[in-house]
């Protein structure tokens, strides 16, 4: 869940761990990215930019920016908080057996985390993509430079990505072994078919210029264009378990750690399969002069390879979803949190999601998300797709039925429909409430 998500990896001790078999990392893999079981908890994970409060529109500079991360990492909190590279503050909720205990856990801290930014002249803003320029990287580690090394082959959008984005992410369970409403198997594929109903009617990175110009959700075209495979989806006919076992050892490797303080690199269009099947040695599948010599990968490895895929979703053990944008106002970023929640995990308005999910199955055609249509639709109209409104309409309504059983705050009841009545019902998103150029519109 998600404070393990975030988790630094360890260090590298060369020798430390015996050398991986291509077989090994199957089992490894396959092992790992669903563990079943009735889904009981819940978690997220909240993005957001950090402003100057009288000028929201300029950059903080760096030493301003770097004190206010040192003031909120004093705070006692039960949530864990990291810093994106950009500067991005995330807090990542503990596990929570409820939704109330995920969304009361994560309004303290984030009060917390508010006061602290005022007291020097700062706030949190929730806006899926930062409109201030230059874009600049705060953070300096070997894992930030390869991983800009790497996304700078395809050009800026991995930049764009590491330092002016910002998501709610959800964590559910992934569920029962067994077919059914609560199977895995179906909470996988529902999961990509709803995941751009999320899309759209959550959308809240417009864009005016540029690559992205008109879109309603411009963060998920820079996620689309990061890399050529590993920001995808498996394919969807495919066993989800195996799937995403084929799926993550045939891509690409984004950097080889080192131990002795040298830069991560690796060799050029090296999947991780192809460094298994090296063996430690050249790193061309042939064997041709010239190769670099690798040394043989290990479960660590893998390990942390799997933290170097951004797919929509993200099995985890459990399902995490990364393809909703942050939310504006202090308490939009529960609106998401609470409708996941409510379709994943309540069988009544599952039932609901999965009727939904099928009417869009033929939009979403045989490409992997986010680059088939239905996904581009969502990402360019929001809600002005008629079939992602139809779908959203009904996802809303089942969601909102379903919260009073999950035991939900009123609070968090009237926040949903609060949404539903300005948004969802309306064929809108928070992209459509017009340009949003940081002058405190969704600061908070």
């Amino acid at each position: 869940m998600p404070q393990d998500s975030s988790a630094p990896p360890a260090p590298l001790t060369p020798g430390a761990s015996p050398a991986l078999s291509e077989t090994a990392a199957e089992d490894l893999v396959h092992g790992i990215c669903f563990k079943t079981g009735p889904p009981r908890t819940l978690g997220a994970e909240l993005e957001w930019l950090v402003l100057d409060a009288e000028r929201p529109g300029e950059t903080v500079p760096p030493d301003r920016l770097t004190a206010a991360h040192d003031a909120a990492r004093a705070l006692t909190l039960n949530s864990r908080l990291s810093i994106e590279p950009g500067g991005q503050l995330e807090l990542s909720s503990a596990p929570a057996a409820s939704l109330s205990g995920c969304v009361d856990g994560l309004q303290a801290d984030l009060t917390a985390v508010r006061t602290a930014l005022r007291a020097r002249g700062l706030v949190l803003c929730g806006t899926g993509r930062d409109a201030r320029r230059p874009l600049r990287r705060l953070l300096q580690s070997p894992r930030y430079d390869a991983m800009e090394i790497y996304f700078d082959r395809t050009g800026p959008a991995g930049r764009a990505m590491m330092r002016a984005s910002a998501s709610v992410q959800v964590c559910v369970d992934a569920g029962y072994e067994e077919p059914g409403p609560l199977g895995y198997g179906r909470r996988w594929r529902l999961a990509h078919l709803l995941g751009a109903v999320f899309v759209a009617a959550f959308a809240n990175s417009p864009a005016h210029e540029g690559p992205y110009a008109g879109w309603r959700c411009s963060r998920q075209g820079i996620w689309r264009d990061i890399d050529s495979r590993r920001a995808l989806a498996p394919p969807l006919d495919a066993e989800p378990r195996a799937g995403w076992t084929r799926h993550a050892l045939d891509t690409e490797v984004m950097c080889l750690r080192s131990s002795d303080g040298g830069p991560w690199t690796a060799p050029r269009g090296l999947t991780f399969r192809d460094w298994l099947r090296s063996g430690g040695g050249a790193a061309g599948a042939d064997g041709t002069p010239g190769s670099p010599v690798l040394r043989a990968p290990t479960a660590e490895d893998l390990e942390y390879h799997l933290t170097t895929l951004f797919p929509p979703v993200r099995p985890r053990g459990h399902l995490e979803f990364r393809m909703i944008d942050a939310q504006p106002g202090d308490d939009g970023w529960l609106v998401p949190v609470a409708v996941v929640h409510a379709l994943f995990d309540d069988p009544e308005a599952a039932e609901v999601a999965y009727r939904a999910a099928k009417a869009l199955a033929d939009a979403h055609g045989p490409g992997p998300a986010p680059r088939n249509p239905l996904w581009q639709s969502a990402a360019r109209h929001g809600l002005a797709d008629p079939e992602l409104r139809t779908a959203a309409a009904a996802c809303f309504r089942a969601a909102a039925q379903a919260l009073p059983r999950l035991g939900a705050s009123r609070h968090v009841q009237d926040a949903v429909g609060a949404f539903n009545e300005r948004y969802a019902l309306r064929g809108r998103c928070p992209a459509d409430d017009g340009r949003r150029q940081l002058t405190g519109t969704g600061a908070h």
